[in-house]
């Protein structure tokens, strides 16, 4: 494995009205017994292992049904106890996230559809692109589950490089791929999102559904505002994509977006030029160079490097 990049040095307190005080407390005693048990497992389990094995993906194509935890935490205010142990939850989360991916180096995020499979002309375009971001010297860091994802990570993986996912917990399960170095596994979909950003220089937007529009619109969002530096994003299979792009095109016309806004976005199927652009936007402008020895990780302090 080649040089790796780095950075240039870088009110609702009250119970429920119509709740009684007896059945209030008894909740809440079986909530704090199901929390605690639930964070001492995570905080003294390996966090950092990699994770080979899960459940089958569903193919039913209907509405999974919702978990039991999100639900609640979406429903609208409750206790300030259960507020708190969420709170605990959500931090375990970006805790996990942060152990795992702090020494991966700087990334590039490639985002796409689960469903498209080996041999498929936007599987085989991610495995090439998921070399090319490879041999630029960045890690490949991807949702971890299959198609897309497994492409980017599987050509980082074939060039010599560095390939994490951040997967995410599903009432149906998709597999993780097999060809990750690393991998972290999140209970909250924004807990995911955020770091998916978090470690990336540039973002490659491949053919997929509505979370891949999600996780499209969440960068250039944050881009766009000014949360986030201005990395590139690069769209590819514009054959797919074309409607979504003149939409863009749309907004801009209409007033909804600033025309400058279309210049957040690269679109193009060719990886040379994809390689040019990210050479140009990330590399160059944020400094990044290579290196032989990247930073160690202290054992002491739980954390680990990553390594093949």
């Amino acid at each position: 494995m080649g040089p790796a990049l780095v950075e240039k040095s870088s009110s609702n307190g009250d119970q429920r009205c119509f709740e009684s005080q007896q059945h209030a407390t008894r909740r809440y005693s079986n909530l704090v017994s199901r929390e605690q048990t639930a964070l001492t497992k995570t905080f003294v389990q390996n966090d950092d292992s990699r994770i080979t094995t899960t459940p089958e993906i569903s193919s039913s194509g209907h509405p999974v049904p919702s978990d039991p935890d999100d639900e609640i935490f979406l429903e609208g205010p409750r206790s300030r106890f259960e507020e708190f142990f969420t709170l605990l939850k959500v931090m375990r989360d970006f805790l996990r996230g942060f152990r795992t991916l702090h020494f991966v180096g700087p990334c590039v995020t490639v985002f796409g559809s689960a469903r498209i499979k080996p041999g498929d002309p936007h599987y085989e375009l991610a495995r090439k692109m998921g070399a090319a971001i490879a041999r630029l010297g960045f890690t490949v860091i991807t949702g971890g589950g299959p198609g897309i994802m497994e492409a980017a990570n599987r050509g980082a993986k074939e060039a010599g490089g560095r390939s994490v996912g951040c997967t995410i917990e599903l009432a149906s399960e998709q597999p993780t791929n097999v060809y990750l170095d690393r991998c972290v596994r999140m209970h909250y979909f924004f807990a995911r999102k955020t770091l998916l950003v978090k470690y990336s220089y540039a973002f490659v937007v491949m053919p997929g559904g509505a979370g891949t529009l999600d996780e499209l619109f969440e960068a250039l969002t944050l881009i766009q505002t000014g949360k986030i530096k201005n990395f590139p994003i690069v769209i590819m299979g514009t054959d797919y994509w074309k409607e979504l792009l003149h939409f863009i095109e749309t907004m801009a016309q209409r007033g909804m977006i600033a025309t400058r806004d279309l210049s957040l976005i690269y679109a193009t199927d060719s990886v040379d030029e994809a390689v040019a652009h990210i050479q140009s936007k990330a590399i160059e402008p944020f400094g990044l160079k290579r290196v032989a020895h990247p930073r160690r990780p202290v054992p002491l302090l739980g954390e680990r490097g990553l390594s093949h």
